[in-house]
Formats: structure tokens, C-alpha cells, sequence
């Protein structure tokens, strides 16, 4: 730059000594001057671009926090409308489950109220047949004690000259004097207008237990017409028996007909029967209804 200085400058007349360093003085000032105004300009354009790449670079990374920001909102935004979608249709299928189960309480609670009518119409009639169940038990009690004191009187009234006359219900039930063949026993008593006694019930065997159990005593049963098929003297079959253990058995193939009271056997508080040869000698025991 100095140099610069000393070509740009021409002298025409040969100044002094004085004034040589006077202008000396001022082109170095000059020059000085200059430096310092390009260094200072110098500096200012390196500033300047210092500036303009600090801005630039400050430019870029803005751009790049901008985008990811909006890529993550758009993301969020994403993520955001499929859980509303997903909680929607949630909601609509609770919504339609809830409507289900309203309609089904409201069909159980009908049904229940209809059950309940039911249950309370039943509970009535129950009563009203328990009432009537009760008066017709009144009823039917004091028809049989009515019945049995009709009984008692057609039984005094039906008394014949045979001894030990005993009545059950609509019944006389006696036995012969002699002990005979059970075909001679069925006589005596026809003869008599009665029948050797045919046994239908419990309650009548332990009446006969009762009265007459110590005797043993010719039915009115028989296997004579088929060996093993026992019948009462009116051709009925038997349904009802009281037969001893091991009775009967048919003890020398000839066992054909049946007795009450088999040597005092007892089961479950009534007689026993077993069976005879039809010609063994016992005593019979006849029954005559009187109805």
C-alpha cells in the first residue's frame, strides 16, 4: 500500500527541507489512514460474512426443527384418530350390548312378573284345594264313622247260631267246629251261605291274625287246576300274600292248598300261610259278606 502511495505522488519544484518532512509526515499519516480503513472495511466484510453464513446456518437448522415438528404433529394427529376410531366403535358396541341387555332385563322382568301372577294363582288354588281336602278328610271320617256303625248293626243283625261271629267292615268271618278236608271245609261254609275267607288286603290278614291266629285254618286258595298258579274259590287271582319263608313248596308234589296261621308263624306282625295236601285235616274259615 506504501508503495502505491510514493508512484501516485510527483513534485514539481524542489521544496525545502521543512516542507519535505511536513509531506513526508502526512503521506505516512495518509497511508495509515488508508490501512486502517481497509482493515477496519476488511474486518467489516468478514463480519458481514460471518454474519450471512451465522444467519444461513441458523436458516437451515430452523428449516429442520420446523419439519420434525410437523412430522411428529402429523403423527400425533394419526395416532389421535385411530384411538377416536377404535373408541368409537367400543362405544358403539357397548351401546348396542347395553340396548341388548335392557331389552333381555326388560323381557326377564315380564317374565318374571308373569311367573310371580302364576306362583300366586297356584298358592290360591293350593289353598283352596287344601281347604277342600280338609273338609272332604272331616267328611270322609265321619262317613266312616257312620259306616261302621252300620256295619256293627248288619253284623248283629247277620249273626247266625254259629259260634265266635267276628265282623271286619262289611264282612262275618266264623270258623267250623271240626277240623276236615279243605274241599269238606269249603262245604261246611257253603252251606252256610258263606265262603272259605278270600284274602285281599293287609288290613284284613291282620284282622285274621288278630282274632284267629292261633288256629291254623283252611283259605279259600288253590293251585289244583295248574300246578304253581294260585287262585281264590271265586277264579280271581292272587295279588296279594303273606306266605311263610320257603312257602309254598309243594312238599311231596301233592301241596295244594293253602292255610292261614301255619304253625303260629309270624311276619311283620300278621300270620303266615302255607301250603297243605288238600286232604289234611284243619278247620275252616269261612267269610260271609252281608251286603
Amino acid at each position: 500500500m506504501s508503495q502505491t502511495v510514493y508512484e501516485n505522488f510527483s513534485y514539481t519544484e524542489e521544496p525545502s527541507r521543512g516542507e519535505r518532512v511536513e509531506v513526508v509526515v502526512d503521506i505516512y499519516e495518509s497511508a495509515d489512514t488508508a490501512r486502517n480503513v481497509n482493515a477496519t472495511s476488511e474486518r467489516d466484510d468478514s463480519g458481514t460474512k460471518r454474519k450471512l453464513q451465522t444467519h444461513h446456518t441458523g436458516d437451515t437448522a430452523g428449516s429442520r426443527s420446523y419439519r420434525l415438528a410437523a412430522v411428529c404433529l402429523g403423527l400425533l394427529c394419526v395416532l389421535l384418530l385411530t384411538a377416536i376410531t377404535v373408541l368409537w366403535v367400543k362405544f358403539t358396541n357397548l351401546t348396542a350390548e347395553r340396548d341388548q341387555l335392557k331389552t333381555s332385563y326388560t323381557n326377564l322382568t315380564i317374565q318374571r312378573d308373569q311367573l310371580q301372577t302364576s306362583y300366586t294363582n297356584l298358592t290360591i288354588q293350593r289353598d283352596q284345594l287344601q281347604t277342600s281336602y280338609t273338609n272332604l278328610t272331616k267328611v270322609s271320617e265321619q262317613l266312616q264313622k257312620e259306616r261302621d256303625k252300620l256295619q256293627e248293626r248288619l253284623c248283629g243283625l247277620s249273626k247266625s247260631t254259629e259260634q265266635g261271629q267276628k265282623c271286619f267292615r262289611d264282612s262275618v268271618y266264623y270258623i267250623s267246629t271240626e277240623k276236615k278236608s279243605w274241599s269238606e271245609s269249603r262245604k261246611f261254609c257253603t252251606e252256610r251261605g258263606a265262603e272259605l275267607v278270600i284274602i285281599n288286603s293287609r288290613e284284613e290278614q291282620e284282622f285274621i291274625s288278630k282274632v284267629f291266629g292261633s288256629s291254623e285254618a283252611w283259605i279259600g286258595l288253590t293251585d289244583t287246576e295248574k300246578e304253581g298258579v294260585w287262585k281264590w274259590v271265586n277264579s280271581s287271582a292272587l295279588t296279594t300274600a303273606f306266605w311263610w319263608t320257603g312257602e309254598p313248596n309243594d312238599h311231596g308234589g301233592n301241596e295244594d292248598c293253602a292255610v292261614t296261621g301255619y304253625k303260629g308263624a309270624v311276619s311283620e306282625r300278621v300270620s303266615t300261610w302255607a301250603d297243605y295236601p288238600c286232604d289234611h285235616h284243619v278247620v275252616g274259615l269261612c267269610e260271609k259278606s252281608f251286603i
